[in-house]
């Protein structure tokens, strides 16, 4: 946590990943992140995986360090009290929820003209979607995976999504900086589709299937265009090496005590590997044999202190659970992290920004809120409700 958005408020509906992550790094920078849940939690607040305590995992880990108010978003009262709340303050808003509904731009505008809202959308034409059907529509599937296997593989990581929270909260922000010199709000639509879409193009992939008028074939674990890929040790320890560069491609070949025999491939196809990354890949059907040989004959307590000694690029291949215990690097000593209780009663090490800022001090990660924690503070500090207002939104069932 860090204060470098210290003193903004930032009113957040939504459900799911795209919006609440894009809340989370604004909370995590400072801001001060109010979140409204419906009464008893919205669809996402008993998603997998579940603590055993009953506790959705992911709710928590997406709404930490937020405040949450509750209300009857199924009564005209409730809505009512949603709109006000995304547009008191400082008049930023972030949603998911659709174009067209009460919290639509226009309906907001018309009692905030500044109000600057940020919304989270599936398809750019207001069509629904998630981050598993856009992936699909884009080709990513279709473009992972071995090349003897010709169904797609889903990624588990939800890229579009998580890019949709990280790009919404910079647009955000954008849309503040302008407005403190123009006075305007405006309506910031970040669509999953779009941002999937833009990325093909910005990776040269969208450009490459135009210039060649075929889809890129499926290369296994092998990276794209250099070389990289995952080898066996003798011992049965599987590794990822990727050498890109020259110097990283000279390294791993001294390393591993194989320049002789590339040499001789070199002169058969004509070209240097070290300069030509390309041709790694290109060739890779009889540049990977000679690596898979030579790895396959160390341990990996052998293979490691080479790597390292020569300043290659790779890893051990490991499971979440393995990675907890055996890379200190990832979390036991990783600064980012630390032991929290949250609402749902569990403890457990919680990440705060991902960035590192040198110089400012880092607080803890901030546990997440119960459903409804902070609805009577919320209602008195944004509204400005005093507690008989309050009380009787209690007593017609409106809030929680």
């Amino acid at each position: 946590m860090y204060n470098l958005l210290n003193g903004m408020t930032v009113v957040e509906g939504a459900a799911f990943i795209a919006g609440p992550s894009c809340g989370l790094y604004l909370s995590q920078m400072g801001a001060n992140v109010i979140r409204f849940d419906a009464i008893g939690g919205g669809p996402d607040a008993r998603r997998w995986p579940i603590g055993k305590q009953g506790q959705s995992l992911y709710w928590e880990g997406l709404n930490k360090g937020k405040r949450s108010i509750a209300l009857d978003l199924r009564r005209p009262e409730g809505r009512e009290l949603a709109q006000r709340l995304a547009t008191s303050g400082d008049g930023l808003f972030v949603t998911n929820f659709p174009v067209r509904s009460f919290l639509s731009y226009d309906a907001l505008c018309a009692l905030r003209e500044d109000l600057i809202c940020l919304r989270v959308m599936g398809w750019a034409d207001g069509s629904p979607a998630v981050d598993y059907t856009i992936n699909a529509s884009v080709g990513v599937p279709m473009m992972t995976g071995h090349p003897d296997d010709p169904r797609p593989v889903n990624h588990v990581l939800p890229a579009w999504d998580l890019l949709a929270g990280g790009y919404g909260a910079f647009a955000l922000l954008a849309a503040e900086r302008e407005r403190n010199a123009s006075g305007k709000g405006r309506e910031v639509q970040c669509s999953l589709s779009d941002l999937a879409s833009a990325t093909m193009g910005n990776l040269g992939n969208l450009a490459e299937v135009l210039q060649s008028g075929a889809d890129r074939p499926r290369s296994g674990n092998n990276l794209f265009g250099a070389f990289g890929r995952d080898f066996v040790s003798a011992d049965g320890a599987r590794v990822m090496l990727v050498a890109i560069t020259p110097k990283q491609w000279n390294g791993l070949v001294s390393a591993l005590g194989i320049g002789d025999e590339l040499a001789a491939l070199e002169s058969q196809i004509g070209t240097s590997l070290a300069k030509d990354e390309g041709a790694r890949f290109t060739h890779r059907d009889r540049v990977d044999p000679i690596f898979e040989k030579a790895i396959a004959s160390f341990a990996l307590d052998k293979l490691g202190p080479m790597f390292d000694g020569a300043g290659c690029t790779w890893s051990v291949y490991r499971s979440l659970h393995e990675a907890l215990e055996t890379e200190p690097r990832m979390f036991a000593e990783n600064p980012i992290f630390s032991d929290v209780t949250h609402a749902g009663g569990a403890s457990y090490p919680t990440p705060g920004a991902a960035a590192r800022i040198p110089g400012d001090e880092r607080a803890p990660a901030a546990p997440s809120p119960s459903i409804g924690q902070h609805t009577d503070e919320v209602l008195s500090d944004l509204l400005n409700m005093d507690s008989g207002e309050i009380a009787r939104l209690h007593d017609d069932g409106l809030v929680a």
